[in-house]
C-alpha cells in the first residue's frame, strides 16, 4: 500500500506525518510527503527535526513539490487542510476517491478538518502539530489495517 501525506511547503506538516508513518515500520506501506506549494530541496523545519528526534524519530527529508506521478503512485492521499483537499480535487479529478483529509478519514467527520500549521511558531507549537498527527496515524493505522 502507498501512502501519500500532502501540506503546503513539505517542510512541517506532511514530513512529520511521513516520519511518524515510517517509524511504525510496516512492512506493506510505503510513505511519501509532497507539498501543493514546495520549493525543491529545502530541509524540514528546524524545528520539526527537533521534535522528531527528542520522539526517537530519525528522518532525512528533502521537501518536494507535488506531482501527478505522485498521484498516480498513492493508494491513499491525506492532505493537512480542506483547502490542501480541494486543491487536488480540482487539480487531480482522477485521484478523487482516494483524496481525504486526514482528520476527515479518521474521524469520520466532517467538522474541524485541519490540522493546523505550525509554520514559524515555536518548539512547542511543533510539539502540539507532532502529538496530533501521531494520534492520527494511531487511528489512520487501525482503519486502514
Amino acid at each position: 500500500m502507498n501512502v501519500l501525506f500532502v501540506c503546503t511547503g513539505n517542510t512541517c506538516r506532511s514530513p512529520m506525518a511521513e516520519a511518524i508513518m515510517k517509524n511504525q515500520q510496516i512492512h506493506d506501506i510505503t510513505v511519501k510527503s509532497a507539498g501543493i506549494f514546495a520549493a525543491e530541496g529545502n530541509h524540514a523545519s528546524a524545528h520539526a527535526i527537533r521534535v522528531l528526534e527528542e520522539n526517537q524519530i530519525k528522518h532525512i527529508h528533502r521537501s518536494r513539490m507535488l506531482s501527478k506521478e505522485d498521484i498516480l503512485w498513492a493508494d491513499y492521499i491525506f492532505t493537512m487542510t480542506e483547502g490542501h483537499k480541494a486543491i487536488l480535487m480540482d487539480q487531480y479529478p482522477f485521484g478523487a476517491d482516494k483524496i481525504f483529509t486526514l482528520k476527515e478519514f479518521v474521524n469520520e467527520s466532517r467538522e474541524d478538518m485541519d490540522v493546523a500549521d505550525p509554520y514559524g511558531g515555536s518548539k512547542e507549537v511543533y510539539l502540539e502539530t507532532f502529538n496530533e498527527l501521531k494520534g492520527l496515524i494511531k487511528g489512520l493505522l487501525k482503519k486502514i489495517g
